[in-house]
């Protein structure tokens, strides 16, 4: 860039031009970088005094009033304090007339209008001849994109894919693309290149394969890729119905389970609610079994009942005498005779001027009849009368 200047002050000598005049002049009003990359703004002055001049470069942003950020005064270069210092400086030495500036590692942030002034002591200038304008613009490559993919790839069926990168300086583009064995480039309106879109209608099972996503602008891409796998409803049928299969039988188990458990609660609380009115509620007395026995038609359920004794064996010591009979209406009839003998028959009273006749009472069926356990020798035996509740009388 040195060279620049001096081929014009040649040019100028050759061509009769006078030099008197101070004027700056730049290579170019506007300078692209990418951000990480060193920048040059490319500047020199023409004069005729031998002078040394003042130099200072300024930068102006939009959200901030300009300031300096380089200067040459009385032949020191002085950097000032910035984000700009560790990174900026002058290309050549001052002397040469090439006052170009550089900037290394730039970033997004160093974008804006720079200004360059030059004055000197002797040196006359025209309205505005001392100043020049680079305008830089620091160009930010595409960040790694995300590729997704929104819908249910079956046949028929329709899907979108999306790409969007995070950074990138100027906006980058998209542009979707299928890569082998079957390659593929999509067009609008199927793509959306500012939005980074790719709609897939009415899949089949030939639309599988990956789809590739290319973020690109003026610093560089990026891509990324979404691997499409269409099915058939068929698949996803079987899918869902294991699905809603395994569902159902789950529910059955748990289902009986709780029947189960159900069962065995109450039957538990059954038992234990019997087990408490037993333990509350008295025991009722029994009835004898030979009180449930069928009575003789002649007697009545509220005559006591006697038992009769087996035949006496030959020979056995007769009864005492203060033993008595009981019969079954509950008359006396009088001590045994002793020695053995026959009791006596007494003859009932008679009614209305007729004899009534004794009757034999009724023997419990499978047992004989007192008239008959009488006349074979059996000993009545007096027994304590009972009331149909099982208590004596």
């Amino acid at each position: 860039m040195g060279a620049l200047p001096r081929a014009a002050l040649a040019l100028a000598a050759l061509l009769g031009v006078s030099s008197a005049v101070l004027e700056v002049h730049v290579g170019t009003s506007s300078v692209f970088s990418v951000e990480g990359q060193q920048v040059v703004l490319p500047a020199w002055y023409t004069s005729r005094s031998q002078k040394k001049p003042y130099v200072t470069w300024l930068l102006d942003k939009e959200d901030a009033d300009p300031f300096q950020i380089l200067t040459y005064l009385d032949g020191v270069v002085k950097v000032e304090e910035t984000e700009l210092k560790p990174r900026v400086g002058f290309l050549y030495p001052v002397l040469t007339h090439n006052i170009s500036l550089f900037i290394n590692a730039t970033r997004e942030r160093d974008s804006g209008q720079y200004m360059c002034t030059v004055n000197v002591v002797d040196d006359a200038t025209g309205t505005g001849k001392n100043v020049g304008v680079i305008n830089l613009t620091v160009l930010v490559p595409p960040a790694a994109p995300a590729c997704q993919l929104h819908g249910t790839p079956t046949v028929g069926a329709n899907v979108t894919l999306s790409c969007t990168s995070a950074k990138g300086k100027p906006p980058p583009a998209y542009r979707w693309q299928r890569t082998a064995p079957t390659l593929q480039v999509f067009f609008p309106p199927a793509q959306d290149p500012a939005r980074g879109t790719l709609k897939l209608t009415n899949l089949s099972m030939e639309m599988s394969g990956l789809y590739v996503c290319v973020a690109e602008n003026r610093a560089g891409s990026a891509e990324c890729s979404v691997a499409l796998e269409v099915h058939s409803t068929s698949t996803k049928a079987v899918i869902a119905g294991a699905v809603l299969g395994s569902l159902g039988a789950l529910a059955t188990i748990v289902f009986f389970a709780c029947q189960v458990v159900g069962y065995r609660r109450k039957k538990r609380d059954g038992q234990e609610e019997v087990a408490n009115e037993i333990k509350e509620d008295a025991v009722a007395p029994k009835t004898p079994s030979w009180a449930r026995s069928p009575a003789s038609d002649t007697i009545s359920k509220t005559s006591t009942l006697s038992s009769i004794a087996r035949e006496k064996p030959y020979g056995a010591k007769p009864p005492s005498d203060t033993a008595s009979i009981l019969t079954a209406t509950g008359s006396y009839r009088g001590p045994p005779p002793r020695g053995g003998g026959r009791t006596p028959n007494l003859s009932p009273p008679a009614v209305n001027g007729a004899p009534r006749h004794r009757q034999d009472p009724v023997a419990p069926p499978g047992s004989l009849p007192p008239s008959s356990l009488a006349r074979a020798g059996a000993v009545p035996i007096m027994v304590p009368a009972q009331s149909r509740a099982g208590s004596l009388v």
